[in-house]
C-alpha cells in the first residue's frame, strides 16, 4: 500500500479483542476527519498540560530557560561579578597579611638585631669591623648608641594621655594614649621592622625587633610611614596615629611591649609615662 491508497481510505475501524473466551468480539468504526479531530484535541491537551507542569511547578527549575535580560541588568551583573572577583583577591591579601603577622611574631621571639650581632660576634677578626659581610652591615647600618643590650628604657612613642591600662587578664596587652587623629608617632626604640601593614582587627600597625629579646607594637594607625625591613631609630618618626581596625574605638595609640614573647606593662619601661 502506497501513499496515494492511504488517502483514498474515508473511514477507520478498530477491534476490540477480549484476552476471556466467551465474550464477544466488538468493534468501533471511525471516520478520517474524526480520527484527524481526536488526534489534534489530544495534541492541544499535552501542549497546555507540558507547558502548565513546566512553567507553574517546580520542575521548571531542571530545564534552562532562556532570559531576555536588559542592558541595565546585564551591566548589574558584571558589576556584581568584579565586586566578587575583587572579594576574593582581598581574602588572598588578608590570608597573606596574616601570614606575615605570624612570621613577625615569631621573629620577634628571638630578636633578628640580636641575632645578627651574634652572628658577627662569633665571626670576629682582627678587623675593626669583625672580618665579615655581617659585622660590616651591622656596623654601617645599626643605630649609634641606640641599640644595646639589655635595654630596658623606651621613649614615649607618642604625646597624649593614657586613657587604658595593660590588662592581661581581659586580653588588653598595652596601653592606650588618647592621640588626635594624624598625631606623629615614634619608634619607642631602634630596631628592625618585621610587619608593616593592615589586619582586619588592629588597622595599620607596625612590629620592630629591638634588642635585648623586645618586641614594640604599635597599632590602629592612619598612615605607615615605614615598611617591613626597614631599619628604625629611636623616636624616628614611623608612622601617623588614626582609627583603623574592628576593635578600636576611637582615634588612640595602641602600644604595646613584648619580651621572648610575654607582654610587659609600657609604663613599667617608659622613660616618661
Amino acid at each position: 500500500m502506497n501513499f496515494k491508497d492511504i488517502k483514498k481510505i474515508k473511514s477507520f475501524s478498530i477491534l476490540f479483542v477480549p484476552h476471556r473466551a466467551g465474550i464477544e468480539t466488538k468493534s468501533r468504526q471511525f471516520s478520517s476527519n474524526k480520527v484527524i479531530l481526536i488526534l489534534g484535541i489530544y495534541s492541544l491537551i499535552m501542549l497546555f498540560a507540558g507547558y502548565f507542569i513546566i512553567n507553574l511547578t517546580p520542575l521548571k527549575n531542571i530545564f534552562p530557560q532562556n532570559s531576555n535580560l536588559s542592558p541595565q541588568e546585564r551591566q548589574l551583573i558584571d558589576e556584581l561579578n568584579q565586586r566578587l572577583i575583587f572579594l576574593t583577591k582581598d581574602l588572598e591579601n588578608l590570608k597573606s597579611t596574616n601570614e606575615q603577622l605570624k612570621n613577625a611574631i615569631m621573629l620577634g621571639d628571638s630578636s633578628l638585631i640580636d641575632s645578627l650581632k651574634n652572628k658577627s660576634q662569633n665571626n670576629q677578626k682582627k678587623s675593626p669591623y669583625g672580618g665579615d659581610i655581617f659585622s660590616v652591615i651591622n656596623f654601617l647600618f645599626s643605630p649609634k648608641d641606640t641599640i644595646k643590650q639589655d635595654q630596658t628604657i623606651f621613649t614615649t612613642p607618642a604625646i597624649g594621655f593614657i586613657s587604658r591600662g595593660f590588662n592581661p587578664e581581659i586580653g588588653h596587652m598595652g596601653i592606650d594614649i588618647v592621640v588626635k587623629e594624624g598625631t606623629p608617632v615614634y619608634a619607642a626604640s631602634s630596631g628592625y621592622v618585621v610587619f608593616a601593614d593592615y589586619t582586619v582587627r588592629d588597622g595599620y600597625m607596625i612590629i620592630i625587633s629591638n634588642s635585648g629579646g623586645y618586641i614594640t607594637v604599635y597599632k590602629h594607625c592612619s598612615v605607615l610611614l615605614k615598611k617591613a625591613r626597614d631599619i628604625v631609630y629611636e623616636g624616628e618618626m614611623i608612622a601617623l596615629s588614626g582609627n583603623t581596625g574592628e576593635i578600636t574605638t576611637g582615634p588612640h595609640l595602641h602600644f604595646e611591649i613584648w619580651k621572648n614573647g610575654k607582654p610587659i606593662d609600657p609604663k613599667k619601661l617608659l622613660l616618661i609615662n
